[in-house]
């Protein structure tokens, strides 16, 4: 759990800096060069011409048009909602979480007296998953344990599928998020090829409209490969988790064959 964590925090601060990554390596060296076309002014001072810059990650969000900016806020919400998710599940999906070890050494105490009353009141002290697997079966001990059995199984599968739901969110941004971006990546090569069917193309338009084709992916990658890592690296754990709940499940209930209530 904590290697998947620390996966996502380096990916999302991979996402966070993403656009000074995509800088050109030698922009540091590069020196402006007096070209033989420079603009003169009326005093006879060549005039600087401001261009925009194809690696300006600002400029080409702002430059891609309303239809641009809205797919980059949703990339960034997919981002939120993606980490959002993930340390949701990481603390809710924790073995421990799941599973306490104080209520199994309380409800096994209590099995061992033959105190199901006892049993069922740590229960109701420490509410989970376990616990709410656990009050199930012990609510119907007085029908028979075959009747036991199938309130603990469907008590357990409605639990499994609570964890699932969460878990199913980061698949959810996972799956968005290169979707998004190739949107964004359709947009900005319908800028490109419309701007070049208007005649002669301005170049630095040209290289604007090709860069968000390639930024929208990439933040979408970025996005999405951390993500499906940390969904399957913690789905894998809650099955092992939840594996282990059942079977203790089935170990402190199969007692109750014998058990009699006594209200005390």
């Amino acid at each position: 759990m904590r290697k998947a964590s620390l996966l996502f925090v380096a990916a999302t601060a991979m996402l966070l800096n993403w656009s000074a990554l995509m800088a050109p390596a030698q922009e540091a060296s590069n020196v402006p060069e007096e070209k033989a076309g420079t603009l003169v002014g009326a005093d006879g001072q060549p005039v600087k011409e401001k261009k925009r810059r194809a690696n300006d990650f600002w400029a080409v969000m702002t430059g891609s048009g309303w239809f641009g900016v809205v797919i980059w806020i949703g990339l960034f919400g997919i981002a939120g909602g993606a980490i959002y998710f993930a340390v949701d599940s990481i603390i809710t999906t924790r073995p421990k979480r799941i599973m306490p070890q104080s209520l199994t050494d309380a409800v096994t105490e209590a099995m061992k007296e033959g105190d199901v009353i006892k049993a069922l009141e740590k229960c109701e002290n420490e509410p989970g998953p376990l616990a709410n697997i656990l009050t199930a079966g012990f609510s119907h001990v007085e029908e028979g344990f075959e009747v036991i059995q199938d309130a603990v199984s469907t008590a357990a599968d409605l639990e499994v599928e609570k964890i699932m739901q969460k878990l199913n969110w980061i698949s959810v941004m996972a799956s968005l998020a290169p979707m998004l971006g190739l949107l964004g990546t359709v947009q900005g090569m319908i800028m490109a090829f419309a701007h070049i069917a208007e005649g002669a193309p301005d170049i630095g338009f040209l290289a604007l409209a090709i860069a968000q084709a390639l930024y929208t992916t990439a933040a979408g990658l970025f996005i999405a490969i951390p993500t499906i890592a940390l969904y399957y690296n913690l789905r894998n754990s809650v099955n092992k988790t939840v594996l282990r709940m059942e079977a203790m499940t089935m170990e402190l209930i199969k007692d109750l064959r014998h058990v009699e209530v006594v209200e005390g």
